[in-house]
């Protein structure tokens, strides 16, 4: 497995005594972090501090302007900031003189990333990384921007600029900032939950919205190249999920191939790696050829599981490769030796973007086999090159219109194609790889924990569910404090660190109720029902239906942010609401299924109408109003026969099975141990009588689905 090492342990294995000595005396406050991104600027000549009482406390006593940079280690703008300015001697005098500087990753922090990035919404219209913001003392914002360039360019004022002006004007008019910064904190707590309506009586579930829904989308979706709106475009998976349900509940082939379009087309571009696997972040521009080279885990996860669910819809094989050749990439370069997952890949390798990733034509062909000539024009590799001089591997066409073009049988082709990606890959591994970011995050551990379970169930590979519960054992082992009763946000060299935020609770639940339906383990069970108490008692908002983002006794935050619309990631209050939902039926908790049902109406009509932005929330909408069918399945072979259910695309479904049930749990309370073993399809705790095949069950649910 490839063991890829920060920037930073490169250096002190490279490089000489003397030069060693220099750099550890001549390292800011940022040296003791475990996270990669904060290392990389551990020598910067800026006088940075990690986020925390000692910088806010300076701030205050010196009376001077913080000011915040966040970002995150694939982040290419990050780097080109830091190697103009933060490496800048004269820059950095500046900064160290006039303000407290303090860096962040996001994704170790991402509540204080969510904070400011409104706040910097609020002031210019626009966000990005790096996020350059500036606070009062009191880590109030009153004035920021993203990339500044260190000469000026076209209008746009240098970083030096920005610092002198800013210095200057809180000297001569700090009352106005003051006053400045508490409007904006005054804005950003009415904004707080944006989306967020009344659940009155005149608001509830019926299908209509769910076609309007459906349309809304449509509407947007581009049907030549798939995904939704312009360049850059975005997987946008809660999209295609959304389309998938839609597809299920009402037979709609429109939604059907615009989803598989979109997961089509990707596959194809440049946004997937044709030749190692895995998924870069998204595409620069709308034909899915040039990716922004980074690889997130999260991504990964999310495109799998949505991967998983077409495969379940049309059995197309060529899905179950993807899923292969994606899980592969997370297993050989972005998993640990505890079988934990990393963060994320650069973009940039030898300060380039993309240069791992990209062929010249002649590298190409020699390393391509036998059939190099006809690979390269299969993949649009040319002399000239696809995109800036070089050429990004992709597939405008799928392989059967350019085999059936060309009279090349298409088995054979797919054999080259196989041997060609193995020796492609042997020979890209001799370059430079991009730096890893390898902490490892709860929540993004839990996405791929769901992910690994969903691709278990439909390609029926034991062991991705044996990965999916060795990485289980690893969040409980490492994230987990025993002593304190805490859950931690990030882990890296045996450190955990931050309070856990309501998106890891919502993920590691979500991962936990997948696990409990796959393996029929009772122990998945109890810990979602554990963790689902742990956010009611420290995430409840008593004035909203919707969960805060921080634990309540956090206290390093100037608000807390109640996240409710899907980001780059889902939202943590909709993934809750889905497992409120679940667990509720599970566990038969009134209370949970009512608080779901709540927290869905009162964004219903904002999901209606802006459904790109709600697309977790819409599924669960459809759900709501279409009903949940409760599958159960009892008898000696029930470990046998869960997987015919498992493998099916029911998405309004809680699946629970056991060979000798425990009549503690509602759904299984009355269904004996026999060694005949039958399913049950239930809604809400009333059963038909048992059948004793998944297909006679399988016609009961189309049935139910009609009526």
């Amino acid at each position: 497995n490839f063991k890829a090492r920060l920037f930073t342990d490169k250096i002190f294995e490279t490089t000489q005594i003397g030069c060693l000595f220099f750099m550890a005396n001549h390292s800011n406050r940022l040296i003791n972090e475990t996270s990669p991104y904060l290392l990389q600027h551990a020598y910067n000549p800026v006088d940075w501090y990690p986020w925390g009482h000692e910088a806010l406390q300076k701030a205050k006593d010196e009376d001077k302007p913080i000011l915040v940079s966040i970002g995150y280690s694939a982040c290419h703008w990050c780097h080109v900031m830091e190697k103009e300015s933060f490496e800048d001697e004269s820059v950095a005098e500046m900064m160290n003189r006039d303000f407290v500087n303090i860096k962040i990753d996001r994704e170790e922090r991402p509540d204080l990333d969510h904070i400011y990035m409104d706040a910097l919404q609020a002031m210019t219209g626009s966000g990005g990384w790096p996020l350059n913001i500036f606070l009062t003392p009191e880590g109030k914002p009153f004035y920021g921007g993203t990339y500044f360039p260190p000469k000026p360019v076209q209008n746009r004022p240098s970083w030096k600029d920005i610092l002198f002006g800013i210095a200057s004007a809180y000297k001569e008019k700090k009352e106005e900032i003051a006053e400045q910064a508490d409007e904006m904190v005054k804005h950003l707590e009415k904004t707080n939950g944006f989306g967020i309506g009344n659940a009155t009586e005149n608001i509830f579930f019926n299908r209509d919205r769910l076609h309007e829904m459906k349309t809304q989308l449509m509407s947007n979706a581009d049907k030549k190249w798939g995904g939704f709106g312009r360049a850059p475009k975005f997987p946008q998976t809660f999209i295609i999920q959304y389309l998938l349900h839609y597809y299920y509940y009402f037979r709609d082939e429109e939604s059907l191939q615009q989803a598989l379009l979109s997961i089509d087309k990707m596959i194809q571009g440049g946004i997937y790696d044709q030749v190692g696997g895995g998924f870069a972040r998204y595409s620069t521009d709308g034909e899915w050829l040039a990716p922004h080279f980074e690889k997130m885990t999260y991504d990964n996860a999310l495109l799998l599981s949505v991967i998983a669910d077409a495969y379940a819809i049309t059995n197309n094989e060529g899905y179950a490769d993807i899923i292969k050749e994606t899980l592969d990439f997370m297993f050989r370069e972005m998993m640990s030796e505890e079988n934990g997952f990393y963060s994320a890949l650069d973009a940039d390798s030898e300060g380039v973007e993309g240069k791992f990733y990209t062929w010249q034509k002649k590298e190409f062909v020699e390393n391509a086999g036998p059939e190099g000539a006809l690979l390269a024009e299969l993949y649009g590799i040319t002399e000239n090159g696809n995109w800036e001089h070089t050429n990004i591997p992709w597939l405008k066409e799928n392989l059967e219109t350019f085999a059936s073009a060309k009279g090349y049988p298409i088995e054979l082709l797919r054999k080259h194609l196989k041997t060609t990606k193995h020796q492609l890959l042997e020979a890209r591994s001799k370059r430079v790889r991009p730096q890893i970011d390898d902490k490892c995050l709860l929540g993004w551990n839990a996405l791929m924990n769901t992910a690994l379970t969903k691709c278990h169930r439909v390609v029926r590979d034991d062991g991705y569910l044996n990965m999916a519960e060795q990485n289980m054992q690893f969040i409980y082992r490492h994230f987990f404090n025993e002593a304190t009763g805490m859950w931690y946000h990030t882990f890296k060299n045996g450190i955990a660190k931050y309070p856990a935020f309501l998106d890891d609770y919502a993920y590691l639940i979500q991962a936990l109720i997948a696990l409990h339906e796959t393996t029929g383990k009772i122990i998945y069970l109890d810990r979602a029902q554990k963790l689902t108490d742990e956010v009611i008692e420290f995430f409840t908002d008593d004035s909203s239906p919707m969960f805060f983002y921080t634990r309540k006794d956090q206290d390093d935050v100037i608000i807390r942010k109640k996240e409710v619309y899907d980001g780059a990631v889902p939202s943590g209050n909709a993934v809750m609401a889905v497992n409120l939902h679940k667990l509720g039926i599970l566990l038969d908790n009134a209370d949970w299924r009512n608080k779901s049902t709540v927290m869905a109406l009162s964004v219903c009509e904002m999901a209606a109408r802006y459904p790109s932005s709600f697309g977790l929330w819409a599924g669960l909408i459809a759900e709501k109003t279409v009903g949940t069918v409760e599958i159960v399945l009892v008898g000696e072979d029930a470990s046998l026969k869960s997987s015919e259910i498992l493998k099916a695309f029911i998405p309004n479904k809680v699946f629970q099975w056991s060979a000798d049930p425990d009549e503690s749990k509602p759904l299984l309370r009355g269904k004996p141990a026999s060694t005949r073993t039958v399913y049950y399809l239930c809604r809400d705790y009333s059963c038909k009588k048992p059948v004793d095949n998944s297909e006679e069950l399988l016609q009961l649910i189309e049935k139910d689905r009609l009526s």
